[in-house]
């Protein structure tokens, strides 16, 4: 199993989302990802930087580590423009880039900044011919492609990827399974779901299985029910997993055994690099 640090590029600076990042390559994790939105979900008036921009730093200030959002709006980027964006963080990183990709997780952000459709037929429609025109524009070749929401009248794109830009798609409707069978590298599974894995497996082809969990880390000395009332009031609504090394070894290893390959993990406390020094020692390490 592998660990991806997800970590949103707000209330941090530049200077924060480095030291995080360095600290999460040295202490194990393969990659990091951060969101993508045009304002910060439920926290509109803190501080937040653009997620290709943000992706384009922490690839020039890290050596080993994947770099990738979890995952990018489709609607805020023509294909063309997020093909030539993808290939140049690609290129400069050494093929460290990979390509998260959704068709949004928030409808009424779209509205409100006048970006595409809100309709979730469109979006996902939209979403497809995204991902053919990347594909075709990816080959080197020059492309003719007419759709209902892109028209494309014989371009090209050189150079192309170094080798193949990985692609996550997450999701478990009917018409997202589609598109991670068709096109993804990578099915990131709501953990809610985990228990249709076997369901749902054969309708994702090949692509591998990740899943996103939000940490309360115990580390050791610290006290559990002020790491856990902390991580209630900054993620409220969610569930985040409150545990000791042991017990996160025990529960990640109980998903490497349900196939799952991969772990975005979002820490409760915004990724303290001693957090993450001590979560590679005794858990990342662990499961090796």
């Amino acid at each position: 199993m592998e660990f991806v640090l997800f970590l949103p590029q707000m209330r941090l600076s530049f200077d924060d989302l480095v030291a995080r990042a360095r600290a999460a390559e040295a202490a194990g994790f393969t990659g990091i990802t951060g969101m993508d939105h045009l304002a910060p979900p439920m926290a509109e008036d803190k501080p937040m930087y653009e997620a290709m921009i943000a992706n384009t730093w922490l690839a020039a200030n890290t050596e080993t580590l994947k770099i990738g959002s979890l995952v990018l709006c489709d609607s805020f980027r023509h294909p063309a423009v997020l093909a030539r964006q993808a290939v140049s963080i690609d290129h400069a990183s050494g093929g460290r880039f990979e390509l998260g990709i959704g068709w949004g997780s928030l409808p009424s952000e779209l509205t409100t900044f006048g970006v595409g459709s809100a309709e979730p037929a469109d979006r996902v429609a939209r979403l497809r011919e995204t991902l053919e025109v990347l594909q075709a524009l990816w080959s080197g070749e020059v492309v003719e492609y007419q759709g209902a929401f892109h028209e494309l009248q014989g371009v090209q794109q050189v150079p192309g990827p170094l080798d193949r830009i990985p692609i996550v798609i997450g999701g478990v409707g009917r018409k997202t399974l589609a598109l991670v069978r068709d096109f993804a590298d990578w099915w990131n599974l709501e953990v809610r779901f985990i228990d249709r894995v076997d369901e749902l497996r054969s309708q994702v082809g090949s692509a591998r299985i990740s899943i996103q969990k939000s940490v309360a880390f115990v580390g050791a000395g610290q006290d559990r029910d002020e790491i856990e009332q902390l991580a209630r009031r900054r993620f409220r609504g969610t569930r985040p997993l409150v545990g000791s090394s042991a017990e996160l070894v025990d529960y990640f290893g109980g998903l490497a055994d349900s196939g799952v390959e991969r772990v975005y993990t979002w820490f409760t406390d915004f990724a303290r690099p001693e957090t993450l020094e001590e979560f590679g020692e005794t858990v990342i390490g662990e499961l090796d």
